[in-house]
């Protein structure tokens, strides 16, 4: 056997699926970890022998695979008021009369709290890497909460410029505060900071284009939400004569730098343009299928995977999905392809698996360090236990298994920069009973102050 770095954890796989260059699966195998760092990936064998003082993670039982990443989370607002939200409002409802108002009722606490407890679901359900696609007014509170989670990810202050709308300031001043962020979690080792603007026609051409040259000069990536419905088509027709997507091409604002949340009614002109200008995408699939916003007609996103655009995968918000699982995600993403094309073959678990893994990487810049099991990369890792009865008997293809076959219910270890953040299904950083505890209160406090009045459908007595 090979000598190999010492190391201070050593995850044993009974099988580990890379996702490396050859989406190789290895029987048996040791990932050897040293300051975070994946060092070596041996035959399991004698690796306790090898490195004495170790820590030993067993999932020789288990099946490893890399950490899941979401690339467009929202970690404030209508976390508190999750599962409450109706699904059959009309469009916008969603919006204005229930995260409007919880994030003008929010205060700093309950913006760490729901940040911490989205976290530590994320993470419960095998999501290391979390993008926060915009948080309101408090994003150093968020980052707080990631932290102490020990989720790897990104955090946003949303900015907008048009007039009429809550929370918008002018353009130079949204400029400032997002150069603020992304410059004081510069050197943060796992949470970072990247221009997050709202989007849809809410942002003047100027504060666009600054935003993306304020990407661009710092080295971080540029997101906004795009055409998740064909209402943001009709406004950039009416205001520019232009698709949002061909007139912000036109005015130098897309590229490699760019993470286009959503962008599901695009057309001809519009996907042309991001491939060309190699934007990436961040596919919400679930929240489509909940607000009803046409994404098995419209969506083109199997399309941009196969011409070459890097599709991310996430799980939005409360207002558009009360579940942060990205295998639900990637299942939902497989089917929606399979069935828009009246076509089993276009696309598959594989394809899926990838979006949720290195292909949500690759999004967002990433891929150099997560996204697969790799010497060299960041070790990221999560262990399924399979003896739950939905893996048994075991299939012979853990890509149709993981996509198809489970979620994020079989997730049984998480680690995350070399640390254990899950253990035996219980996330180890957080007290969960009091975080529970102060959910329930903090919930009860911000319905006082928003004056939203969750409805109840359905009679409920004591029995």
């Amino acid at each position: 056997m090979a000598d190999l770095p010492e190391a201070d954890l050593i995850v044993l796989a009974g099988e580990a699926v890379t996702m490396n260059p050859a989406r190789e699966v290895l029987d048996q195998a040791a990932v050897v970890i040293r300051d975070g760092e994946i060092v070596a990936i041996e035959p399991a064998g004698d690796c306790r022998a090898a490195h004495p003082h170790a820590e030993v993670l067993d999932a020789s039982d288990g099946l490893v695979m890399p950490g899941l990443v979401d690339a467009h989370q929202h970690l404030t607002g209508d976390r508190l008021v999750r599962s409450s939200i109706p699904d059959d409002l009309p469009p916008g409802a969603s919006i204005f009369e229930w995260a409007v108002p919880a994030h003008a009722a929010h205060t700093e606490a309950d913006d760490r709290l729901t940040a911490t407890l989205a976290c530590a679901e994320a993470v419960a359900n095998g999501v290391t890497t979390v993008a926060e696609a915009g948080t309101v007014a408090h994003p150093h509170a968020v980052a707080a909460g990631m932290r102490e989670v020990g989720v790897r990810g990104l955090v946003g202050r949303w900015g907008w410029d048009v007039d009429d709308a809550p929370f918008a300031a002018p353009a130079p001043e949204v400029l400032a505060a997002q150069a603020e962020l992304v410059d004081s979690l510069a050197d943060e080792p796992l949470v970072g900071a990247w221009v997050t603007l709202v989007g849809h026609d809410l942002m003047s051409d100027d504060l666009v284009v600054g935003a993306s040259e304020l990407a661009r000069r710092t080295g971080s990536r540029l997101t906004f939400h795009i055409s998740p419905g064909p209402g943001d088509a009709e406004q950039y027709l009416a205001r520019t004569g232009r698709r949002p997507l061909v007139h912000l091409d036109a005015l130098g604002a897309l590229g490699d730098h760019v993470v286009l949340g959503h962008a599901v009614h695009l057309d001809d002109a519009e996907v042309d343009a991001v491939v060309a200008a190699g934007c990436s995408v961040a596919y919400c699939p679930l929240a489509y299928l909940r607000l009803g916003q046409g994404v098995a007609a419209a969506g083109r996103h199997r399309e941009l995977w196969q011409r070459g655009v890097a599709v991310g995968l996430g799980c939005d918000s409360e207002n558009a999905g009360d579940m942060i699982d990205v295998l639900a995600a990637a299942r939902a993403a497989a089917g929606i392809a399979k069935d828009a094309a009246l076509d089993p073959t276009v696309f598959g678990a594989h394809d899926a698996l990838e979006m949720a893994t290195i292909g949500g990487a690759r999004a967002l810049g990433l891929d150099a360090a997560v996204g697969s099991i790799e010497v060299g990369k960041r070790a990221d890792l999560v262990v399924h236990d399979l003896s739950g009865p939905n893996w048994v008997p075991r299939g012979s293809d853990p890509a149709l298994e993981l996509v198809w076959g489970t979620d994020g219910r079989s997730v049984r270890d998480v680690v995350i920069d070399g640390r254990v953040v899950v253990r035996n299904g219980r996330v180890e950083t957080i007290d969960p009973t009091t975080l529970r505890e102060t959910a329930v209160e903090a919930r009860a406090a911000l319905l006082r102050r928003s004056g939203i009045e969750p409805p109840s459908r359905w009679p409920r007595r004591r029995a």
